[in-house]
């Protein structure tokens, strides 16, 4: 492939059934690690349930085990009499038997006496001298109560292959006991920044430099998506170091990623040197994005390596919408992102046979949410702190109108 064929741009979906086409049957190796460091990683086998849950039949409400049939009658005119033997506490097995006309106070969670098969209220009783409650209502049977394997029935599978864990699944699985889990490693992200005017970010740029703010950005957003950052530092227009950059990060991770040096010009040296370091090679080369589209991938015996533009916004965007899928799938699971259905505040033109990413702050008014655009140059980073997310206008079309209803793609 040469620098000709950049007219001939990809799209933004063939750029992605390309990329998991390459990585078909490729995901991380497995490993253990402690459930509460568990969060946001992807499972690897499935999570099963070793006993019901619960394993007792317990309260759901403050009130008293009752028989149900014995209340049937209850009513605030003509409320029935029930005497009460005893008190369940809560973590201890009740060590009686409820009998026929009998109550037992019981606190929520508090295990279920035999013989009880319901829960009458506290606020439908009302407690006379000692040993007698009045019930004011009826309570129907398991009303008010959970049984045994109610919420999961022991042996089921709790959790699929895939899932990517969050705190909701964390605590099912210390309800069910399981301190370990398997998961995917989280795939290794190799980050390259090229360019003689970059320098490090804790550095002073010189009058015609500029800090690498390509490396920390995409870390936290490489973080975000479930991937490892491992940065690489700076490599200077020289397509020998290059090279030897980009050769030993494929070798130590799962991805490389270098910012800049994609752009058409007589110093960018990052197809070439993807061109002689992969095989079978660079088999994108231009995507039909806006911002974004002098992006480069290519296929390095198995793994993937993208070369951004060197303009943060372009590269966060890109980074975005194409690896963030690429280090799902890597991670043994289907990519996802959070989106709003919001009400664009102005009319936004766009370039034909594009797909544009517009930037947008987000705000509510009348109890409907607005998408305000934000317009900046790909390499106004200030713009993109700014913004909420992002509002795709298709390919196919010449923009959105103002008031127009947009899906907004949120950027947490």
């Amino acid at each position: 492939m040469t620098k000709d064929t950049f007219r001939d741009l990809t799209s933004l979906d063939e750029a992605l059934a390309l990329c998991r086409q390459q990585l078909e049957g490729r995901r991380t190796e497995r490993e253990l690690v402690p459930l509460d460091g568990a969060l946001g990683r992807v499972l690897a086998s499935p999570a099963r349930a070793d006993m019901p849950l619960p394993h007792f039949p317990r309260s759901t409400m403050d009130g008293y085990a009752v028989r149900a049939s014995n209340t049937f009658s209850a009513s605030a005119a003509s409320p029935v009499m029930l005497r009460l033997v005893g008190c369940v506490h809560i973590g201890q097995a009740p060590d009686f038997v409820l009998q026929a006309g009998e109550a037992a106070e019981i606190p929520t969670g508090g295990m279920l006496p035999t013989g009880a098969d319901a829960v009458l209220m506290l606020e439908y009783a009302e407690l006379m001298g000692e040993d007698t409650v009045q019930a004011f209502r009826p309570v129907a049977p398991g009303q008010h109560i959970q049984q045994v394997g109610e919420d999961m029935a022991d042996g089921v599978e709790a959790l699929g292959t895939g899932t990517l864990l969050t705190s909701a699944h964390i605590s099912l699985l210390a309800a069910l006991g399981r301190m370990e889990v398997e998961v995917h490693r989280r795939p290794r992200v190799a980050l390259v920044s090229t360019g003689d005017e970059i320098v490090a970010a804790e550095s002073e740029p010189g009058r015609a430099q500029t800090r690498d703010a390509n490396a920390h950005g995409l870390a936290a957003l490489c973080r975000q998506s479930g991937g490892e950052p491992v940065v690489r530092g700076i490599v200077h227009d020289e397509p020998e170091a290059l090279y030897e950059a980009a050769e030993e990060a494929l070798n130590d991770c799962d991805l490389l990623i270098i910012s800049g040096g994609s752009s058409l010009g007589a110093r960018d040296m990052t197809l070439e040197v993807l061109q002689r370091l992969c095989s079978p090679g660079v088999f994108v080369n231009g995507i039909a994005l806006r911002p974004g589209k002098p992006t480069i991938i290519a296929s390095c015996e198995g793994k993937l390596a993208f070369g951004l533009p060197g303009h943060p916004v372009s590269a966060l965007v890109v980074f975005h919408r194409l690896v963030r899928p690429v280090l799902a799938w890597l991670s043994g699971t289907e990519p996802r992102e959070a989106r709003l259905s919001a009400r664009i505040t102005r009319t936004v033109p766009s370039e034909p046979g594009l797909t544009e990413y517009v930037r947008v702050r987000l705000s509510c008014e009348d109890e409907q949410w607005l998408a305000e655009p934000l317009f900046g140059k790909s390499a106004s980073i200030s713009c993109l702190a700014d913004a909420d997310g992002l509002v795709e206008i298709p390919a196919g079309t010449e923009g959105i109108d103002e008031a127009d209803l947009v899906n907004m793609i949120l950027w947490s």
